[in-house]
């Protein structure tokens, strides 16, 4: 499991990132750059890193499912994900 910090640093991201969304938005299309440049770095969407919902692993992160490999494996073979099954062919 990821340290809580890590978690709690990519929350408050997330945050900024929605606090500003539209005022970026709004600065890029009229090119007024030197405003932009003074937003904080962290409102920017670039920064932004996918971790898994339950556990906060970085890599191996599932976009459609929101969790990691790992994660998705244990829950798929434990029948948390509906639609789910083993292959077996």
């Amino acid at each position: 499991m990821a340290r809580k910090a890590l978690i709690a640093r990519e929350v408050k991201r997330q945050r900024l990132v929605n606090k500003y969304a539209d005022l970026r938005k709004q600065l890029k299309a009229e090119g007024r750059w030197e405003e932009l440049d003074k937003l904080p770095k962290n409102s920017c969407p670039v920064r932004l890193h996918n971790r898994c919902q339950l556990t906060g692993r970085p890599k191996g992160y599932m976009r459609k499912f929101g969790v990691n490999r790992v994660t998705f494996r244990k829950m798929a073979l434990e029948g948390k994900i509906p639609g789910l099954t083993k292959a077996s062919w």
